[in-house]
């Protein structure tokens, strides 16, 4: 069998058939914000199953099968550049918690390989870990591969760690050799313009603790990863992958916008189109899993994206906003498979439109300052601008480099480029310090520290300001002794008040001060035992073994506290008025909202949202108390405790019990009892994936925020259609089959104007045989008035064919062909013959034989079209 051509999107299903027919459970892909707390971003395939691997969670289904969406950004500088680097990809996946292991993972690895994708068996290599001859031998002697073709490699590459520990184990890759005709004797597994590989079988049998001690794990456990972008790339034969159908139509959006074509482009032009494309599927994503541009955290990792992909549309000469054109391209490709990116849409096109102005500002600000930089150059009578303050202005201002060099050379100045690349590789060298391993923490530091320092007390559920101790400042992950004010630092005290992210509850926010030190704390996070406070300095200068006070934000904390006991009773109320077996998919508790995904198989009806909102209104009103015990986990569970997604759960548990309505097992911050919320409001409901919906709402302070907003809206229609807020219904009413009337009268009007100008084209008229054709290109028509003047043309020359075309607006075009029975007997049929002039514009259409219309993008290629659609008939009617 040989490998065919397949979509993203049937290689995606095959996979995912493949695995499920041979008794996987197939699951969604779980959102790019982990449950992990510890975590930035979901970066792999097994980041979902992680609790799994390290016995941590029991495992719900023996085998597992996913396509899980990922973003990695610790080489970013390379995507764009190299062949296959990307921040958003999808990692194809197949697991075995302790059922099957080598063998099997390699035998069902090699058939789909060989048997559903068709790749040629010639065509593949594989490597395994030096040391691991059970698989060198399973490879050999069992699938049949050729000795020179399988390649024993060392533990940098064959054997995969989750981290510094943890679990991990020797892995085997397959390759595909896209020049098997330099034959075996040669094998170079690193030259990826001979190499690719796209399938990862982990053996994961060892569990790695501090001291690099490896020591077998309970269960041996199956991990793979099978690249769909570079399945993709193979299957469907192009050089990259790029040019695949899952990203190339978003890269000739961003072209048609720069008024260029990629393929007749330099090498720099398809790097900063290739970066556009792979970096708007990843925001679009982000944004839909609830992340938000900010300076810090996955946040920051989103604005970042976002201002590259200004900058490089600014090198391909796009001066305004342009993201949303192409973010519209990107939500479509991906829409059928991720539904919510389309629920989502709004919310996508809001945030980036927000933040692609914001950040052209900012790119205003940085042209202004290189004037500056460029006037003090020539007053020191020198002719470079420094490597540094380039980079300053790449870095701060994200100024491309380019465009800094294109404007010194108008002043006949020059970059010191080397100096700016010694810059860049500094960044680039803290960066992949901070994220060369799935953690993506300061994990590292806290491990190298963990002797000398204890586990941070958390007495954050009695106090909200403490007295403590400075225990360690990190300064981008690294152990730093003292940090001055305006630097982003990591700090651990010996005990805290402030909560960490857990358990869908967003970290708290505040201050750290001490004697004429301020620092704003912005999240909370928790690394194994030790609470990570993530601040910019504001004020003075921080030193380790600083006394200082830690003083949570008080409003905030009692907003997540409304908006956690809030979820609590949502489920509750759920499962009373939907469904007793709902359980929670997924949460989300900030302090201005709450989110919570559940397993439901529909849609609720609006009458089923409104008696769920009311139960958990009646349940506050009744100011139920909470009770709050730690309990053997045997017990809790014994007494009914429902346990939250995601939750590790220890030998004693937290229980949260509001009597007669909610216990869950929870280690959150929460109201003393429900009256403290005040009130709830459910905002929307939507599906996120197969089988899940998604309820958002608000409660407490943040009810108010939202009324006001909606208030405010009410009293400006009320103003302007003056009249009373309950009259405001009837009025839009009136307006709209007002509206409806005179569109009516205008189409109207419009189709007897382009009949009348359509009837000085019956003297244009060409007579071929028995036959009459009009070709003509009408002004100022719109698309159904340009129908309407076609039919008319039709029916004056009786027996013939009428083309006529528009440009109702800048950019579009508008084609209707019209033809007689007679026409349609010669084997002329109008909707291909439409469709077909269509494509010379780049568009399309079609219809009926003798009645159709299409469109098109490009007015400049219209003249051609109606000269190659008067060639047609004419050939044709001949």
């Amino acid at each position: 069998m040989s490998s065919k051509y397949l979509s993203g999107n049937h290689i995606r299903q095959l996979f995912l058939d493949f695995y499920t027919q041979r008794q996987h459970q197939p699951l969604p892909s779980a959102s790019l914000v982990p449950e992990d707390p510890t975590v930035l971003l979901t970066i792999a395939g097994m980041l979902p199953f992680k609790p799994i691997f390290l016995g941590q969670r029991a495992a719900e289904f023996k085998r597992a099968t996913t396509s899980q969406k990922c973003i990695r950004t610790n080489d970013i500088e390379n995507v764009g550049r190299t062949k296959r680097h990307h921040t958003f990809f999808e990692m194809l996946g197949n697991f075995s918690f302790g059922d099957y292991f080598k063998e099997q993972a390699i035998a069902w690895g090699w058939e789909i390989s060989t048997e559903v994708f068709g790749l040629p068996a010639e065509r593949l290599v594989v490597s395994v870990f030096e040391e691991d001859d059970e698989a060198f031998n399973i490879w050999k002697q069992q699938i049949g591969v050729p000795e020179k073709r399988i390649k024993r490699m060392g533990a940098d590459d064959n054997f995969w760690v989750s981290g510094p520990t943890g679990p991990c184990g020797p892995c085997s890759e397959i390759y595909y050799d896209f020049h098997p005709e330099l034959g075996d004797d040669h094998i170079d597994l690193e030259d990826d313009s001979r190499f690719i590989e796209f399938y990862n079988l982990v053996f994961m049998q060892y569990n790695r603790d501090g001291s690099g001690n490896l020591t077998p794990l309970q269960n041996k456990n199956i991990d793979t990863g099978m690249g769909l972008e570079r399945m993709a790339q193979i299957l469907q034969k192009v050089p990259n992958n790029y040019e695949t159908d899952l990203i190339f139509p978003i890269i000739e959006t961003a072209a048609k916008i720069a008024k260029i074509n990629y393929h007749d482009s330099d090498e720099n032009t398809k790097v900063s189109l290739k970066v556009i494309g792979d970096h708007v599927r990843a925001v679009v994503h982000m944004i839909a899993d609830d992340i938000r541009a900010s300076n810090v955290g996955r946040g920051y990792i989103l604005r970042r994206l976002i201002r590259r992909v200004v900058r490089h549309g600014r090198l391909i000469g796009i001066p305004g906003e342009f993201i949303n054109q192409v973010a519209e391209t990107a939500i479509s490709l991906s829409q059928s498979v991720y539904p919510h990116l389309r629920q989502r849409e709004a919310v996508i096109k809001a945030e980036l439109e927000r933040e692609e102005g914001n950040f052209l500002k900012t790119l205003d600000r940085g042209e202004k300052l290189l004037g500056e930089i460029i006037q003090e150059v020539k007053k020191q009578g020198l002719t470079v601008i420094s490597g540094e303050s380039a980079f300053t202005l790449y870095d701060t201002y994200g100024f491309p480099l380019e465009l800094t060099q294109e404007i010194a050379q108008e002043q006949n100045l020059r970059v010191d480029v080397e100096g700016f690349n010694t810059e860049m590789h500094k960044q680039i060298e803290r960066g992949k310090a901070a994220h060369e391993t799935i953690d993506l923490t300061v994990q590292g530091s806290l491990d190298k520290l963990a002797e000398h320092i204890h586990s941070t007390e958390f007495i954050g559920y009695e106090k909200l300001a403490i007295t403590a101790k400075i225990a360690v400042l990190l300064v981008e992950g690294i152990a730093q002794a003292a940090a001055p004010a305006g630097t982003n630092v990591q700090i651990v005290l010996d005990k805290t008040p402030f909560y960490a992210e857990s358990g869908g509850q967003v970290g708290d926010q505040g201050y750290i001060s001490g004697d004429g030190v301020l620092i704003r704390i912005e999240d909370v996070k928790k690394e194994s035992d030790f609470f990570i406070h993530f601040g910019k300095i504001e004020r003075g200068t921080v030193r380790v073994g600083d006394i200082v006070t830690a003083q949570v934000d008080s409003a905030n904390r009692r907003r997540a506290q409304s908006n956690h006991t809030a979820t609590h009773l949502l489920q509750a109320a759920l499962k009373k008025v939907v469904d007793e077996g709902i359980s929670q998919a997924g949460s989300l508790v900030s302090f201005d909202r709450l989110r919570f995904d559940f397993n439901c198989p529909r849609s609720l009806t609006e009458d089923e949202v409104q008696q769920v909102e009311d139960l958990v209104n009646a349940w506050i009103s009744q100011a139920h108390p909470a009770q709050v015990e730690i309990l053997p986990l045997p017990e809790a569970k014994a007494r009914g405790a429902v346990a939250m997604f995601g939750e590790k759960y220890g030998d004693q548990v937290r229980v949260i019990d509001f009597p007669g309505v909610s216990m869950e097992l929870c280690g959150g911050t929460h109201v003393n009892n429900t009256g403290e919320i005040g009130v709830f409001k459910i905002i929307s409901q939507v599906g996120v994936s197969a089988g899940i919906r998604r309820i958002e709402a608000v409660s407490g302070a943040a009810v108010l925020d939202y009324l006001n907003v909606r208030d405010k809206v009410v009293k400006d229609l009320s103003d302007r259609f003056k009249v009373k807020p309950e009259e405001i219904p009837d009025r839009i009413t009136i307006l709209q089959t007002e509206l409806r009337h005179n569109e009516k009268v205008i189409q109207n009007l419009k189709s007897q104007l382009a009949i009348v100008k359509s009837d000085s084209l019956l003297q244009t008229a060409q007579v071929v045989g028995e036959h009459k054709i009009i070709v003509a290109q009408m002004t100022d028509i719109d698309p159904e008035s340009l129908k309407d003047a076609a039919e008319r043309l039709l029916q004056k020359i009786v027996n013939g064919a009428v083309v006529l075309a528009s440009i109702p607006e800048p950019g579009k075009v508008s084609i209707v062909a019209a033809f007689s029975s007679h026409v349609n007997e010669k084997g002329l049929q109008a909707g291909k013959f439409v469709g077909n002039i269509a494509k010379l514009c780049g568009g399309g259409g079609g219809g009926k034989p003798n009645l159709a219309q299409a469109g098109g993008r490009d007015a400049s290629k219209l003249p051609q079209a109606l000269e190659s659609a008067k060639d047609n008939l004419l050939r044709a009617l001949k």
